[in-house]
């Protein structure tokens, strides 16, 4: 499993403990639903700009979903 492969699948995880839809997640952090799906199925790369709006939308750290 490469990098990629992992943040997906802990942004998956940390949403799912937090109870959010992809699409709360989403409208939280200002980007296009779609976009997020894709990167929870790693069909995306994300910057460090969505990255951070993630996090804060996921009131998480980087090192909850940087586990490696």
């Amino acid at each position: 499993m490469d990098v990629k492969n992992k943040i997906g699948k802990r942004l998956k995880e940390v949403r799912e403990e937090r109870g959010m839809t992809q699409a709360e997640v989403a409208k939280v952090a200002g980007i296009h639903p779609n976009f997020y799906a894709r990167l929870e199925r790693d069909e995306e790369n994300v910057s460090i700009e969505n990255f951070e709006k993630i996090l804060k939308a996921l009131k998480s750290k980087s090192s909850d979903i940087l586990t490696f």
